[in-house]
Formats: structure tokens, C-alpha cells, sequence
């Protein structure tokens, strides 16, 4: 009698993964809202303030401006992680913990799942872009480039509700982990550039990374390739997936240790 093989790490991962995105077809209300709360900003945004926007100096092409937020919103904090407190609550993680699965595939797994989803969201975000008339200087590539930049920060993000899930084991708590967001997205170049900012408005966004990220975004749009703003996007998510990436596994390590 022949005994089965262990998978292998990429096999840990892909399993996973595979579960977490059938899960996912079977929940469509996890979707929905991602997808139409940011829609619904981004037409509020253009009906409210594209006129006075495109009036001021600068030749401000507001729709265009508008769409990286509108991704930014529709990809931050789009996790797997109620999957996670299921499966704590349930028993099916500790369950998973006996057996010869890595452990941090568990965790992989999910994120791989929840790239796809972004990459998905993203996209469709894009196509709305495309519909109301905005086009990108840096052509096709740019657009791929963009979507990429989009998701990857929307990975980098998961780290905080994926640290709460394993922590608390908490649905509600996982809920309110976008909250963290919040601070990140006003308190930036959202509605305005940069430079029309107040100075303590302004003094904050310059060390806020959602900011480098969307002028990274922009630069794609409207300006085509320019190496120092795509530099300091990427660093940005970089720096932010270290931070939410280290908690995360922490977490996981921890729930591992204690079951």
C-alpha cells in the first residue's frame, strides 16, 4: 500500500488558495460592496467637484485623477480573513494544525486568494475609467503596471485583518480593521493635488504612503513613465507589506503556539 506524499509548499499554497476562492464564489455579498462603494465615490466625486476642479490652473483632468482613488478603495481591506475566524471558531484551523501542511502556507494561501479577488476588482474599476473617458499616456503596459501596483497594494494591506482574524478570532473586530484605512485615505492627495493642500494637510500627506502611491497611479494616467514616482509608489507598498506582513505571520506563529 502506497502512502500519500506530502504536496510540497507550492501544493500547501495552492490548496489553500484553491478553497479560499471557492469559498469566496459561494459569498458574492463579500464582493459586492468592495466593488460598489468605490463606484459610488468616484461618481459623487466627478458630479461634485470636476467643474470646480477643471477650472482651476493646471489643466486638472479631474475623471482621471479620481480613478486611482477609486481603485484605492476598491482593493484596500479585501481579505480572506472571515475565513480565517470561521475556521478558527469551527475548529478547521486547529484541525489543519495537525497536520503536515506549513504553516505558513496557511497564510499564503489566503493571500494568494485574495490577489486574484484585487486583481479582479481592480480591473473592473479600470474599465469604468475607460468608459467615462480616461486614457493612459504610458499606453497598454502602463495599464497592466497599474493594475499591478493596484493589487499589490491591496495585498500589502491585508496584513491588518488578517492580524486581527488570528488574534481575536473576532468577525466583528475583522470588520472594523478597515477603519485603520481611513486616516491613510483622507489624509492625503485625494481630492486635490498635493500642492493645493494646506500646509498641515499638505506636511501629513508627504509622509503618508497612500500618497506616493497615488501619484504613482496618476503618473501612469497622465504623464506616462516617470521612474521616480513609479519608485516611490512601489517603496511605499513595500515598506507597507514589511509592516502588515510581519504582524500577520506573528499572529499566525502565535496562534500556532497556543491553538
Amino acid at each position: 500500500m502506497s502512502l500519500a506524499r506530502p504536496l510540497g509548499f507550492f501544493g500547501d499554497v495552492s490548496t489553500v488558495a484553491r478553497r479560499a476562492l471557492r469559498s469566496l464564489l459561494r459569498e458574492p455579498e463579500a464582493i459586492i460592496p468592495a466593488l460598489t462603494i468605490p463606484v459610488f465615490f468616484y461618481a459623487v466625486n466627478i458630479g461634485a467637484l470636476q467643474d470646480v476642479a477643471e477650472a482651476a490652473p493646471g489643466n486638472l483632468d479631474y475623471k482621471a485623477f479620481q480613478l486611482p482613488v477609486a481603485i484605492i478603495f476598491a482593493v484596500t481591506g479585501v481579505s480572506r480573513a472571515n475565513l480565517v475566524v470561521t475556521d478558527i471558531q469551527s475548529g478547521y484551523l486547529d484541525k489543519m494544525l495537525i497536520t503536515p501542511v506549513r504553516r505558513a502556507a496557511l497564510l499564503l494561501g489566503m493571500m494568494v486568494a485574495d490577489l486574484t479577488l484585487v486583481l479582479g476588482l481592480s480591473s473592473l474599476v479600470a474599465i469604468l475609467g475607460f468608459i467615462v473617458g480616461v486614457r493612459f499616456e504610458s499606453g497598454p503596459l502602463g495599464v497592466v503596471v497599474f493594475l499591478l501596483l493596484s493589487a499589490l497594494w491591496g495585498l500589502a494591506f491585508t496584513g491588518f485583518p488578517y492580524t486581527v482574524a488570528l488574534r481575536t478570532g473576532n468577525p466583528a473586530a475583522v470588520n472594523s480593521a478597515f477603519l485603520i484605512f481611513f486616516p491613510f485615505a483622507f489624509l492625503t492627495s485625494s481630492f486635490l493635488p498635493l500642492e493645493a493642500l494646506t500646509s498641515w494637510l499638505r506636511t501629513i500627506a508627504t509622509y503618508n504612503p497612500v500618497t506616493y502611491l497615488l501619484e504613482g497611479l496618476r503618473s501612469l494616467i497622465s504623464e506616462g513613465w516617470v521612474a521616480e514616482d513609479l519608485a516611490k509608489a512601489f517603496g511605499a507598498v513595500i515598506v507597507i507589506a514589511m509592516i502588515t506582513f510581519t504582524m500577520a505571520f506573528q499572529a499566525l506563529n502565535k496562534r500556532v503556539r497556543t491553538g
